[in-house]
């Protein structure tokens, strides 16, 4: 028989599988119950979002976790940041999408009857902690955690290559595929 969380359930947004190596590991070991949440309407081309989505789903059954999946709309997030897309890296465009999917992820959360929610967005050394936490609090059931801190991302370079989890070379968008020379 396991035992119960002591801190209770928590829904964990998936940006990606390797991101959430780290976040799950230290969720675990801080006592939640992990349930997780791939909502990632950011990502084009749609082969791209399928296999990162496979992923999730790999890393959700080797460590035993339900995973919920939203429904794919790149559309509706095409419209979220129409207007942006010229906006550098880290600019407004990236802070609208934290908003879209984070929106979402509390939606879930309170559909779920879960009493709070964070995001594996902040293990990437490519994305300001500051910059999600400021998206998401006023969000309810957001509970800030920098999982980049203690060595987050190296961390979960290394789990990722022990579960041979495939990484992605950009944020998902076509915008930063661009801007990156890999489209």
């Amino acid at each position: 028989m396991s035992t119960p969380p002591l801190k209770g359930r928590i829904l964990l947004h998936v940006c990606c599988a390797p991101c959430s190596t780290v976040a799950v590991e230290r969720l675990l070991e801080e006592g939640w119950g992990v349930v997780l949440f791939f909502s990632n309407s950011n990502i084009h081309p749609g082969e791209e979002y399928c296999k990162r989505l496979a992923e999730a789903r790999s890393l959700a059954s080797t460590m035993e976790l339900e995973l919920v999946e939203d429904v794919y709309d790149h559309k509706a997030w095409l419209e979220c940041v129409r207007g942006l897309e010229n906006e550098p890296e880290r600019g407004r465009r990236c802070l609208k999408c934290f908003q879209y999917n984070l929106r979402r992820t509390a939606a879930t959360m309170e559909h779920l009857g879960l009493d709070c929610f964070t995001t594996t967005l902040t293990v990437s050394r490519h994305k300001s902690s500051g910059d999600i936490f400021a998206v998401a609090a006023a969000l309810p059931g957001f509970i800030a955690m920098d999982f980049k801190k203690r060595d987050g991302y190296a961390r979960s370079i290394a789990l990722s290559r022990t579960l041979e989890l495939y990484r992605q070379g950009y944020c998902g968008c076509e915008f930063s595929m661009v801007r990156r020379g890999t489209k």
